[in-house]
């Protein structure tokens, strides 16, 4: 590779995923191993308990998998824009494409495509990500982005969120996210005491900490919502501006923090209304019918005669023994 005039004539590429990254599959499998793990014991499980075991599973992996996965993904917040554009710094030469840019808790990922993609005698497919994690320098990886040579549109859109930039909005991004991000690991550490408690007696607690998984889930939703209290930053392609909204982690977690606020609010209505019910569902009865059977004491016995004929009922109660005659047709 030679350079024109201090200038790299191609760009060297690094790709990233930005929603499914690495980390991100191995979460995901991890808690798939985990849910067929427990589905494979469902058929020794009798009757409706089979189905209710299902649903409990389901849910609650469900829940577990996204309050793990948004802390990964890239797409809480996501803007895209077909543009005409310079596509070189120190070039007039332009080219069409579609310019994303998608906001995660860790930093942004900028995409550029171009329409068609190969332009200029090159293939545009360009996928750069750019973080500020408490290990990572943004402005260090901007530079760096700089020193490879990238895209003028990425170049472009990554300097809007630098410390320096009159933007003024890597900071209120950059803490939005830790917050955020705290917030999930908390509400994660609540659902798995809300697992401990529904697999005991003591239901109703569970539901109690499904609440406060909701809870801190919706606070994770409203510290990155706060993004939206500063200034707009203009991104600008000629007469076309590039605009972001929120997206799929964003609403997923939100709709995920609503169904916990709902399992929770129905578990602590029906332990007072019909709890028998829920202990059911929750297949915690045949314990409560062993302890009751216990605590009176109440034991039953049935003698036969050689040929198999009931003789009588023996009970034994509070260590008074009862004698119950039947009458053998």
């Amino acid at each position: 590779m030679t350079l024109f005039n201090g200038i790299r004539p191609f760009y060297p590429h690094d790709r990233t995923s930005f929603i499914f990254a690495i980390t991100l599959l191995v979460v995901i499998l991890v808690f798939l191993v985990f849910t067929l793990t427990l589905l494979i014991i469902l058929p020794g499980i009798r009757g409706k308990g089979r189905v209710y075991s299902f649903c409990r599973i389901i849910l609650s992996f469900f829940v577990g998998v996204v309050i793990v996965v948004v802390n990964f993904t890239g797409d809480w917040e996501v803007g895209f824009a077909r543009v005409s554009t310079i596509y070189k710094a120190f070039s007039n030469e332009t080219i069409t494409a579609e310019v994303g840019l998608h906001v995660g808790l860790a930093g942004i990922n900028v995409t550029l495509r171009g329409v068609p993609e190969n332009q200029l005698n090159e293939t545009i497919d360009y996928n750069e990500n750019f973080l500020w994690r408490f290990t990572l320098n943004y402005d260090e990886q901007y530079n760096n982005g700089l020193n490879r040579g990238l895209p003028h549109p990425i170049l472009y859109v990554a300097e809007k969120f630098q410390s320096k930039s009159p933007c003024l909005i890597h900071d209120q991004y950059r803490f939005s996210g830790h917050y955020t991000t705290a917030m999930m690991w908390v509400a994660f550490c609540a659902w798995i005491i809300t697992n401990i408690l529904f697999s005991m007696s003591t239901i109703v607690y569970g539901g109690y900490m499904a609440l406060v998984t909701s809870t801190f889930m919706i606070f994770g939703v409203i510290s990155f919502a706060t993004v939206q209290n500063v200034s707009p930053c203009i991104i600008q392609f000629g007469p076309t501006t590039l605009k972001t909204n929120f997206s799929g982690s964003f609403w997923l977690t939100l709709a995920t923090a609503l169904l916990c606020f709902i399992l929770g609010v129905i578990v602590i209505i029906m332990d007072h209304c019909i709890p028998e019910k829920l202990r059911t569902f929750f297949m915690l009865n045949g314990e409560e019918d062993d302890d009751n059977e216990m605590s009176n004491g109440l034991i039953n016995h049935t003698f036969t005669d050689e040929h198999g004929n009931a003789l009588y009922l023996k009970n034994i109660k509070n260590g008074f023994e009862n004698k119950d005659f039947v009458v053998c047709t």
